[in-house]
């Protein structure tokens, strides 16, 4: 199993956190002297670069979150000159002000040494044609596992997303050997190759790095099967560096964080305090190498659980499994949480049922609803009612007993649920209409 960075990858815990000890007190001293919102946190805690003696000391400094992001836009929370940026990207802004990124030519090395590092693990060499599916532009997805393939020596296809089709065609014409795009928009082509009888045995595809949305087990058997691939899961966001942050290797038994970059916490959305490693929860990420943009205890919303234990495949860096959702997504159902994940896992098991789902919340007389909406093969959507009713019945039975809440569930015929390029929109929320 080849790594890229034996030397960092297989670090010793002892020597990983003296690194991580050095590079962090550099990252807080950069950011108090030279941005302006985290001299004003720490001052309004009465904290300085001098209070920060050992890494435990890093749970006493104060959150960032993405709203300080969009106070300080866009260039405030930049921690150099605008002359010393050589990239800017930036969210897409749907629900405000976008938020802005930066980085100097050292942090771009970074980035794409970062990212070479968790396709190495996924299995992509220099002789692989890497066919990107993400969208170019603003959003850091594509840039990253463009440069970072590149920099193993890969041959890359920027196909860019959409046109589905043509990705296809090209696919088969170019042998792309690694796919790269969300793990929805592979179901998508998966879908359309099976309706244009195009068999995934005749692609030269071997591997898909898929990422940017949660996504579950069954998802990953799902386009193991469908596509003839190993699938994998990578992890990043574009606040703390974009792709990168942490990646599968090919045990995928959770995905290694670069700590030797990022250093992450979990702790309790609603209490703020720190949890033990196996417990899950909300990740919080703090860079200690980024010069343009550093991070200090970003809360990053996603919900996930780490895992100190030495990988079989060599590597030491702690683990995350796969996240489970957002906390700002997650639905409460009746005082149940529910994540559109755990519902995915179950609509996957059912047979009959197909994989493209909705989830719809509404309210009536002050009561919170969830609706299942679910795909179904042409032989059930067509049964006669009542059989019907015994799937639908024994699905909401299912449903309840994973959820720990009842749900109604309605069948939906073939291709009647939108197909998404990027990342795909699970969860319909009426309760604000």
């Amino acid at each position: 199993m080849r790594i890229w960075d034996p030397s960092i990858e297989t670090l010793d815990r002892v020597s990983l956190r003296q690194l991580q000890l050095t590079r962090l007190r550099e990252t807080i001293d950069r950011a108090y002297h030279h941005v302006p919102c985290y001299r004003s946190k720490f001052d309004e805690l009465g904290l300085g670069p001098g209070d920060f003696r050992n890494l435990e000391d890093l749970r006493r400094f104060p959150f960032t979150t993405k709203e300080d992001l969009r106070l300080n836009y866009p260039y405030g929370m930049f921690a150099v000159p605008m002359k010393e940026v050589v990239r800017i990207h930036s969210s897409s802004g749907t629900t405000g002000k976008p938020t802005v990124v930066g980085y100097t030519k050292k942090d771009l090395e970074s980035w794409a040494q970062l990212v070479s590092r968790f396709m190495t693990a996924a299995g992509v060499t220099d002789e692989d044609i890497v066919h990107i599916a993400f969208g170019y532009g603003l959003f850091t997805g594509a840039f990253g596992l463009h440069y970072g393939a590149e920099r193993i020596g890969a041959s890359v296809i920027p196909m860019s997303s959409g046109n589905t089709d043509k990705q296809i065609m090209i696919m088969q014409d170019y042998r792309s050997s690694a796919l790269v795009c969300t793990p929805s928009y592979a179901l998508t082509i998966a879908d359309r190759m099976e309706k244009t009888g195009i068999d995934p045995a005749t692609l030269a595809l071997k591997v898909g790095l898929f990422g940017a949305e949660p996504w579950s087990e069954e998802m990953r058997r799902e386009l193991e099967t469908r596509l003839g691939i190993v699938a994998t899961d990578n992890y990043g966001l574009s606040e703390i560096m974009g792709p990168g942050v942490a990646g599968d290797c090919l045990e995928r038994c959770g995905m290694h964080i670069a700590e030797d970059h990022f250093i992450a916490e979990i702790i309790d959305p609603e209490t703020l305090e720190s949890l033990p490693f196996g417990e899950w929860g909300e990740l919080v990420l703090t860079t200690i190498s980024k010069e343009a943009l550093p991070m200090i205890r970003y809360r990053t919303r996603d919900i996930t659980r780490l895992h100190p234990e030495p990988c079989r495949c060599g590597r030491t860096h702690v683990r995350m499994e796969k996240t489970r959702g957002r906390s700002d997504d997650m639905l409460i159902i009746k005082g149940v949480n529910v994540f559109p994940t755990q519902v995915e896992e179950i609509l996957f098991q059912a047979e009959g049922c197909e994989p493209h789902y909705q989830l719809i919340v509404d309210r009536q007389d002050n009561v919170d609803s969830l609706t299942v909406e679910v795909e179904v093969n042409d032989q059930i959507f067509f049964d006669e009612m009542k059989l019907q009713r015994i799937f639908i019945q024994q699905l909401e039975k299912k449903l309840a007993t994973g959820l720990g809440v009842g749900v109604r569930v309605k069948l939906v015929e073939p291709s009647s649920i939108p197909r998404f390029e990027g990342k795909a929109t699970r969860v319909i929320d009426r309760r604000s209409r």
